[in-house]
């Protein structure tokens, strides 16, 4: 048996899948935003829509080592053991020291270069990389995250750890 029923009717599709006035108005808001932007930067009008720079409280300079396996080492500015991370534990911080390897290899400085980490009396937390100018804001990254580099801030007294936290 063959099949000789006539082909259905096929509509053609639609010439504006998106209405000509909505391409239009993105093209404006685009162009706008661009324009603001670059008035902004030409003036060199100062950045504001940043949080106010609290006292700094506590202040540490470290080494930190990350591995692609989460794992992290964490040395003083003397070069003493802080603390060694397994890849369970050290994920967070071993994440911001290979952040930390990429930035010095787009700077062309060496990957062995102590960071600070800063503590304010507002309760922020960041870390400065010296040598690049890098610093990130760690409580953007969650509460957690951020309480692993508080940590780093206070010496342990019983001497290195391997991370009982």
């Amino acid at each position: 048996m063959t099949d000789t029923a006539a082909p259905r009717y096929k509509a053609p599709p639609d010439r504006d899948l998106v209405p000509r006035a909505m391409v239009r108005a993105m093209a404006a808001l685009v162009l706008t935003v661009l324009a603001l932007v670059s008035y902004h930067v030409h003036t060199g009008r100062p950045v504001i829509a940043t949080p106010p720079e609290a006292e700094i409280t506590l202040e540490r300079t470290v080494f930190l080592k990350g591995e692609m396996s989460g794992a992290a080492t964490v040395l003083d500015a003397g070069g003493t053991l802080i603390g060694h991370l397994s890849p369970e534990e050290g994920g967070f911080i071993a994440g911001v020291g290979r952040v930390l390897d990429r930035e010095r290899t787009k700077h062309g400085v060496p990957l062995s270069g102590p960071v600070t980490i800063i503590g304010r009396a507002d309760g922020r937390v960041s870390i400065h990389d010296p040598s690049t100018g890098w610093r990130a804001d760690l409580m953007g990254f969650g509460q957690d995250n951020a309480r692993d580099f508080v940590r780093l801030l206070t010496p342990d007294p019983k001497g290195p750890r391997q991370w009982d936290f």
